[in-house]
Order: C-alpha cells, then structure tokens, then sequence
C-alpha cells in the first residue's frame, strides 16, 4: 500500500474547493490518457460540498461527462430519491447538473429494488465485476479516484470498527447494526477500496482530528478503518486544520492556504 500525501487547507469551505479542483484535474488528465475515467463518490458534508464545489466550477466543462464512469462508496438500503441516500445528494449537488451517461452510473440498490440488502451487495459486485478490465487484475475496477470521508470513529464507507465488513474479503458487503442510522448499508470492503488508484479521504472539523492521527499511524485496520484506506498508486489525506491538529510533526505535510 502507498503511503499517504497530507494535504491541509485552511477550512472546510476551502478544503471542499480545493478537492473539487483536484477532481477535475484528475478526471481531465485521465480522460485524455485513456479516453475514459472513474471515480467513486462519498456522502457526508465535506463530499457533498465538494460535489457542489465542481458543478459551480467553470472547469467543470473540461471534464467529458458522457465518458466517466462513476461509483459508490457505500450507500444507506433506503429506498430511490431518500435524502439519506449518497446518491440523492450526489445528483442534487453534481449529476443532475452536468451531462453524464445514466448507464454509467453506478447505484446501490435499496429496498425498493425488491432486493434483500445481501442481494443488492451481491448485485454491485457483480457489476463491478462486470466492469473490472484484465490490466485491474482483479474483480473490480481500478478506479482512477477514489473519494472517502471519514467519521470521528476513524470509519470509512460504512466499515465501522470492529464489524465483520472489516474481515470481509469480498467486495462489497451489507451492513447491519451501523452505529450510525440508518442500520442497514451497502458497502465496499477494503479490498475493493485498495483495488484504486488514487484513494483520497478527505476530513474536516477538529472532532475528526484523533481519527487522523490513528489513520496515519500504524493502527490496524479492524479497530482504525481509515487506516487500511490506501491505493495502488498513491493516496491523499485532504485536510482542513483543525481535522490536521493531532498529524504528528514527524509525518510532514504539503501546507496549503
């Protein structure tokens, strides 16, 4: 796994501005490499401001939308159009607004689909599978962006310490009595979060800070989550201050404004 690159910004409105032009530099960079690109997109405050970030950007046109195939991290099992849903934020902020390719974008079922929780975990990996090239050698594919919040429990996607999602070793998994409503989750596992290219987990506010700290140690992954949260070619800590306040001096970061 690669070690992380620590980033701090000033707050969460710049950090959330910042990672929406990192965004879109990757994407366009990726896009004229290969013609096509991958990202995979979380929920919370910070991701959805970000999402929000890009589409009032106006380099939001440099990226080509109808060649970008997007994914998600984990999802709430609540039924289409629910605000709790990853997904409804994410066009709220973003899909909705540029002109993407339905059929590349990826959801987690919920109930509504008529699907068990198990099932709609079982169906995304299938269709990641379906997705995954030989060069990503392995069962989903590599994505170019990988994109993670972090909760103040060190928690990424819904993979909360000490669940069994954490021992899992397929690619996604339901999740059941997440300490966090709603209980039931769809998420990817860690093999399938260190299967990308670049992960980026981006954090704001000081109640994040100890998570940090843990995330960027040598803590194992079962109890710390965000510490097995790394990618195939590199990975980013996005930061606001007061999320930085306990990095210890020792493991250096590019300081931003």
């Amino acid at each position: 796994m690669t070690t992380p690159h620590i980033a701090v910004h000033r707050d969460a409105g710049v950090l959330a501005e910042a990672v929406a032009a990192r965004i879109i530099t990757r994407l366009v960079d990726v896009q004229s490499a290969t013609g096509s690109a991958s990202i995979v997109l979380t929920g919370g405050t910070v991701g959805i401001a970000t999402l929000a970030a890009i589409a009032a950007s106006p380099a939001r046109d440099a990226v080509d939308w109808r060649r970008l195939d997007v994914w998600w991290g984990d999802e709430r099992f609540v039924p289409a159009g629910d605000k709790e849903r990853n997904e409804t934020g994410a066009r709220d902020a973003l899909l909705d607004h540029v002109d993407v390719d339905p059929e590349r974008v990826h959801v987690m079922r919920g109930p509504d689909s008529g699907m068990t929780a198990e099932e709609s975990a079982d169906a995304y990996a299938a269709e990641l599978r379906k997705a995954a090239r030989p060069e990503d050698h392995g069962p989903v594919p590599a994505f170019d962006v990988m994109l993670l919040g972090m909760g103040p429990d060190a928690h990424v996607a819904s993979l909360f310490p000490g669940l069994p999602a954490l021992y899992d070793t397929r690619t996604v998994v339901a999740v059941h009595g997440s300490p966090k409503p709603p209980p039931t989750r769809i998420s990817l596992t860690l093999p399938a979060i260190q299967a990308a290219r670049e992960v980026w987990v981006v954090a704001a506010g000081e109640e994040k800070s100890g998570a940090v700290r843990l995330a960027l140690s040598e803590s194992g992954p079962v109890q710390v989550p965000a510490a097995g949260a790394r990618g195939r070619s590199r990975t980013l800590f996005l930061l606001d201050r007061a999320a930085a306040a306990k990095i210890p001096p020792q493991l250096g970061r590019l300081a931003s404004p």
